[in-house]
């Protein structure tokens, strides 16, 4: 008898240590509107993006030095600054904007990530590659444009109130003469209330 309560009590001190645990997620679904806005937390987050892209391009296909070209220009995309004070992934960010402008048919990307990868399979081809099927080096095409931008942000806190503002900047230099042809910003600023989490 003594037994089994000290198995009965081991069993409920275990069960209470159990529900005592860290909590992790155990179960999810499929959000099927990823273009809804996604605000769990004051950082920059994929609503943020998807706004500042959706807006840049609009203005980028639609500026006349574009929309007027005879042929859709080459684009090289080089880098963008991250200027806040968190951790973002600027390469995913130029990642939606090139693959956006190249939807819109009115603009052609060199891969500037790949041009090694490129430079040593040119090389391999040379010793490996069948006469027919092999690609020689200084037939690349030239860029017209280089993409580059800044991302900037300001954040306000007073009390249990903060605003986290967000800019955005792209900028298109003509790569023969460095004029900037085309440049434009996006704006985004949210707010947030702190509350008391827990039980």
């Amino acid at each position: 008898m003594k037994t089994l309560s000290f198995l009965a009590f081991v069993m409920s001190v275990l069960i209470a240590f159990a529900g005592c645990g860290p909590r992790a997620f155990v179960e999810g679904d499929y959000d099927e509107d990823v273009e809804a806005a996604n605000l769990l937390t004051d950082k920059w987050s994929e609503s943020d993006m998807q706004r500042a892209v959706q807006d840049l391009v609009a203005s980028a296909t639609n500026h006349y030095s574009i929309k007027s070209a005879k042929k859709p220009p080459v684009v090289v995309v080089t880098r963008l600054q991250n200027k806040t004070s968190e951790h973002i992934d600027t390469q995913n960010i130029t990642d939606m904007i090139r693959v956006e402008l190249q939807r819109s048919g009115r603009f052609q990307f060199l891969d500037k990530s790949a041009r090694e990868d490129i430079a040593d399979e040119i090389d391999y081809q040379q010793e490996n590659a069948g006469r027919s099927t092999r690609k020689r080096g200084g037939k690349q095409v030239g860029a017209d444009f280089v993409m580059n931008g800044r991302l900037d942000s300001i954040v306000q806190q007073a009390g249990k109130k903060k605003t986290v503002y967000y800019k955005l900047t792209l900028n298109l230099t003509d790569l023969q003469t460095t004029i900037i042809v085309w440049s434009d910003y996006k704006q985004i600023r949210k707010r947030f209330s702190k509350r008391r989490v827990g039980l």
